[in-house]
C-alpha cells in the first residue's frame, strides 16, 4: 500500500484514531446499558436494535424476564426431595397421630397397600426414564418399611422387649432393603440404607441381652468385620466399618486400662488382639488402608502391655507399653511384608514411642525447672534430693528406650530426624537420672557435666546438622542447667562454672568443628569467664562497684589474644564487649569508679585498635575517654567546660592539620573531628542546661566559623559538626518563643499548618528529593 506519509507517523496516526474509536465505543456501550435500565423500570416490551457497526445481524439486546438463578435439573430436585418430606412426614403423621382411629384391619390394609404402592411405583418411573422421582419415592418406600414395623410392634407385640425387636426389625430390613436394591440396581438409596441398617442388629442384640461393655464390644467388632467382607463389594460399608471397629478398640482400651489385676485385663486384651487382627488383614487385602495396620498394631501393644499394667507403676506402665511398642519398628527390614503392612507397623510402634516419650518427658521436666528455685537465694545450700522412689526413674528409662530406638531407626532408614530425636531424648535421659536415681550432690554435677561435655563434643564432631544443632542445643541447656543449680554452693559453682569454661575454650579451639559451633562456644567460654571473675568478686568484701574492675580482665585478655582467636575472634569479642558493659553497670553507682573504669575501658580498646583491621576501636577508646574525663569533672562539680576542652581541641587541629599536609587522602574525620567534637559537644550540652546568653552566643558564633570554613577548604566533619552544632544553638534559642507562640494561637492552627505543609511538600516531592540528592552527591564529594 501507498501512503503519502512516513511509516512512522502514519502508525502514530493510526493508533490515535483506534484509541478514539475504543473511547467512542465505551461511551455507546454505557449510553446502551443505561437505557436497558431505563426500559426495564418502565416496563416496556423488548427492544430489539439494528446491526451493529460491526455489521453484525441483529440480536435480541434486552429481555423483559430476570435472569435465571436455578438450574432446571437443580429445581427438579430441589421439588423432589421436599416433596418426599412432605409424603414423610405425612406418613408419619399417619401412624402416630390418626392410628387409633382406625380397626385393626384397616390399619393394616392401608400401612400395606401404601407400602406396596410406593416400592412398587419406583420400578415404573424407571422404565419411563424418570430415575430422581424414582429415587424420590423409593426412599419414601423404606421409610414406610419403618413404619410397618413400629406398627407391627406397637400392634403386634407390645410387650416385647424394645431393643431386642429393634435388632431383629433392623436386620430384617436391612435383608428386605438390600434385596430390594440388588432387584433394582439403578438406585442408589436402597443399598446404602441397608449397609446403614445392618450396623444395628448386633450391638442392638448386646445390649438387650445385657452383654456387657465387652460384649457390646465384640458385637462392634463383628460387625465391623463383616463390613469389612462387604467394602471389597460395596465401596459404602468402608466408613461404617471403620467407625464401628474404632468403637470397638475404645471400648476395649477403657476396659484394658480399669482392670484391676491381670486376669481382668485379659478379656480386654483378647478383644484388642482380634481387632488388631482385623486392622492388619484389612491392610494386607487393601494396601489403600495402611492406617487400619497402624490402628491395630497400637491396639496389640495396648493389649499385650495391658495385661502387666495393673502389677506395675504408672512409670514403668509406661516401660512396658513401649518394650511392647518400640519392637514394631523392626517392620521396616521386614521385606516380605506387604507396604501398607509395614508402613502401618512402623507408624504404631512409632506413635507408642511418641506417647511413651512424652508421658517420660512430663516426668523428667520438673527436674529441670526445679533449678530455677535456686535463683531465690543463691549459695543457701538447700537444693533437696531426690527421691529414687517416685516415677522419676522409670521415665528416664523410657525416655533411653525410645532414644536407642530412635537412632536404630536413623540408622535404618537414613534419614535425620529420627537422628534428631534420638540426640534429644538420649540427652534428657541420661541428663535428668542422676538426680531422679537419688545420686549425692557431687555425683549428680559430675555425671551431668560429663552429659554436657558429651552433647558438646557430639556438636563439634557432627557431620549432619540437624544431629549437630539438636547436640549443640542440649549442650547449651545443660550448661545453663548445671550452672544454675551450681549457684547453690560456692565451691559448686567455681567448679562447675571453671570446667564449664575451660571445656567452651577447648571446644572453641577445635579447628575441624564447624564454624558456628566454635563461635557459639567461645561465647559460652566469655561468658563462664565473666561470670567467675563476678563470683570471685562477690566472694571478698569489696562493694559492687568495684566488682566492675575484675570484669575488666575478660575484655583486656581477648582484646590481648586479638588474631590468635583465629575464626572464632569476632564472636569472642562481641562477648567481650558485653563483659565490658556489664562493668559499665557495675561500676555506675559511684561517679569516681565509673570514670575509671570508662579511662580502664578506653585503654583496652585503644590497645585493640593499634592492629589496622581493628582501627575503627580508636572512635570508641576516644569516646570512653572523654567520658570518663566528664564523668570525673561532673564529680568536680566544673561548670565551665571549655576550660577543660580547649587545651585539647587546640593541639589536635594542629595534630590534623599536620596530618592533612602529610597525607592529602586523610578524611577530615580523622584529621578534625575529634578535635572539633572534643570542644563543640561538650559545649553544646553546657549550652542547653544555661539560662544565660553568652555561652549559646559564643558557641553560635564559633559553630557558624567552623561552619563556614567547612565550606571554604570543603571539609566534611567541619561542615556537618558545625552546622548541626549551630542548629542545636538556634533551637534552643528559639525554643521559648515557639513555645509562647503555640500557647497563644488556637488549637486549629498547628492541624491546619502541618496540612499545608504536607500539600505543598506533595506537590513538590519529585523536586525535593533531586535537591536531596544534589546535596547527598556535594557532601559526599567533601573531603
Amino acid at each position: 500500500m501507498n501512503s503519502p506519509l512516513p511509516p512512522a507517523e502514519e502508525l502514530a496516526l493510526i493508533d490515535r484514531e483506534l484509541a478514539q474509536l475504543d473511547a467512542r465505543r465505551l461511551y455507546l456501550l454505557a449510553r446502551r446499558d443505561w437505557l436497558l435500565r431505563l426500559l426495564q423500570q418502565s416496563g416496556a416490551a423488548a427492544v430489539r436494535w439494528g446491526p451493529a457497526a460491526s455489521g453484525s445481524p441483529a440480536a435480541p439486546a434486552w429481555s423483559a424476564g430476570p435472569a435465571k438463578e436455578a438450574s432446571a435439573p437443580g429445581a427438579q430436585n430441589v421439588l423432589l426431595t421436599l416433596g418426599a418430606v412432605l409424603l414423610a412426614v405425612a406418613a408419619l403423621a399417619f401412624t402416630l397421630v390418626s392410628w387409633g382411629s382406625m380397626g385393626i384391619a384397616g390399619r393394616s390394609a392401608v400401612l400395606a397397600v401404601v407400602t406396596a404402592a410406593a416400592l412398587a411405583a419406583p420400578a415404573v418411573l424407571l422404565r419411563r426414564g424418570l430415575r430422581s422421582t424414582a429415587e424420590s419415592v423409593a426412599a419414601v418406600g423404606l421409610l414406610l418399611t419403618v413404619l410397618d414395623a413400629y406398627a407391627l410392634y406397637a400392634v403386634g407385640m407390645p410387650d416385647a422387649d424394645g431393643t431386642g425387636y429393634a435388632a431383629g426389625a433392623a436386620a430384617v430390613l436391612a435383608a428386605v432393603w438390600a434385596g430390594y436394591g440388588s432387584a433394582l440396581r439403578t438406585l442408589r438409596i436402597p443399598l446404602p440404607a441397608a449397609v446403614v441398617a445392618a450396623q444395628l442388629p448386633l450391638p442392638l442384640a448386646a445390649v438387650a441381652w445385657q452383654a456387657g461393655p465387652l460384649g457390646v464390644g465384640w458385637a462392634l467388632l463383628v460387625t465391623a468385620a463383616l463390613d469389612a467382607a462387604l467394602a471389597l463389594r460395596v465401596r459404602a460399608a468402608a466408613l461404617p466399618a471403620a467407625l464401628l471397629g474404632s468403637a470397638a478398640l475404645l471400648v476395649g482400651a477403657a476396659q484394658s486400662w480399669s482392670a484391676g489385676s491381670a486376669a481382668q485385663a485379659l478379656a480386654p486384651a483378647a478383644l484388642l488382639l482380634a481387632g488388631a487382627a482385623l486392622g492388619v488383614a484389612a491392610a494386607w487385602r487393601e494396601p489403600r488402608v495402611w492406617g487400619a495396620a497402624l490402628v491395630g498394631g497400637v491396639a496389640a501393644v495396648v493389649a499385650v502391655a495391658g495385661v502387666a499394667r495393673p502389677e506395675l507403676a504408672p512409670g514403668w506402665a509406661v516401660v512396658a507399653h513401649l518394650l511392647v511398642g518400640l519392637p514394631l519398628l523392626a517392620a521396616v527390614r521386614v521385606p516380605a511384608l506387604p507396604e501398607a503392612v509395614r508402613r502401618g507397623a512402623v507408624g504404631a510402634g512409632a506413635v507408642v514411642g511418641a506417647l511413651g516419650a512424652l508421658a517420660s518427658g512430663a516426668a523428667v521436666a520438673p527436674v529441670l525447672v526445679a533449678r530455677l528455685r535456686v535463683l531465690e537465694e543463691v549459695w543457701a545450700a538447700t537444693t533437696p534430693a531426690a527421691d529414687a522412689s517416685g516415677p522419676g526413674a522409670s521415665a528416664a528409662v523410657g525416655l533411653l528406650l525410645t532414644a536407642g530406638a530412635a537412632r536404630w531407626l536413623s540408622r535404618v532408614s537414613a534419614r535425620p530426624e529420627p537422628g534428631v530425636l534420638a540426640v534429644v531424648l538420649g540427652w534428657a535421659g541420661l541428663f535428668a537420672a542422676p538426680v531422679l536415681l537419688g545420686f549425692p550432690v557431687a555425683a549428680v554435677f559430675a555425671l551431668q557435666l560429663a552429659v554436657t561435655g558429651a552433647a558438646g563434643f557430639l556438636a563439634l564432631r557432627s557431620p549432619g546438622r540437624g544431629a549437630g544443632i539438636a547436640a549443640a542445643a542440649c549442650a547449651l541447656a545443660g550448661a545453663v542447667n548445671v550452672s544454675l543449680g551450681a549457684l547453690d554452693g560456692r565451691a559448686a559453682t567455681f567448679a562447675v562454672w571453671g570446667l564449664l569454661g575451660a571445656g567452651c575454650a577447648a571446644g572453641a579451639a577445635y579447628g575441624p568443628a564447624v564454624r558456628w559451633v566454635r563461635s557459639g562456644a567461645a561465647v559460652c567460654a566469655v561468658g563462664y569467664g565473666t561470670g567467675l571473675l563476678v563470683a570471685a568478686a562477690a566472694v571478698t568484701d569489696l562493694a559492687v562497684v568495684w566488682w566492675a574492675l575484675p570484669v575488666l580482665a575478660v575484655p583486656a585478655l581477648v582484646a590481648a589474644l586479638g588474631p590468635r582467636l583465629g575464626a572464632v575472634r569476632l564472636p569472642a569479642e562481641i562477648a567481650a564487649a558485653v563483659s565490658g558493659v556489664l562493668a559499665l553497670a557495675l561500676s555506675a553507682g559511684r561517679p569516681g569508679t565509673l570514670a575509671l573504669v570508662l579511662a580502664l575501658s578506653g585503654v583496652v580498646c585503644a590497645g585493640a585498635a593499634v592492629r589496622p583491621e581493628r582501627r575503627v576501636l580508636g572512635w570508641a577508646a576516644g569516646a570512653l575517654f572523654v567520658a570518663a574525663t566528664w564523668v570525673r569533672l561532673a564529680e568536680a562539680g566544673v561548670t565551665a567546660p571549655e576550660a577543660y576542652t580547649l587545651p585539647v581541641t587546640v593541639p589536635a587541629l594542629a595534630v590534623g592539620f599536620l596530618r592533612r599536609r602529610r597525607d592529602a587522602r586523610a578524611s577530615s574525620w580523622a584529621a578534625y573531628g575529634p578535635g572539633l567534637a572534643a570542644t563543640l559537644l561538650p559545649s553544646l550540652l553546657a549550652a542547653w542546661a544555661d539560662a544565660d546568653w553568652v555561652r549559646p552566643l559564643v558557641l553560635g558564633v564559633a559553630a557558624l566559623a567552623v561552619t563556614l570554613a567547612g565550606a571554604r577548604w570543603r571539609l566534611q566533619a567541619p561542615l556537618l559538626l558545625g552546622g548541626a552544632v549551630l542548629a542545636a544553638v538556634a533551637v534552643h534559642e528559639l525554643a521559648p518563643y515557639v513555645v509562647q507562640v503555640a500557647g497563644a494561637l488556637p488549637r486549629w492552627v498547628l492541624p491546619a499548618l502541618a496540612g499545608v505543609l504536607l500539600l505543598a511538600v506533595g506537590a513538590t516531592y519529585e523536586k525535593r528529593l533531586r535537591d536531596a540528592r544534589r546535596l547527598r552527591a556535594v557532601i559526599g564529594r567533601l573531603r
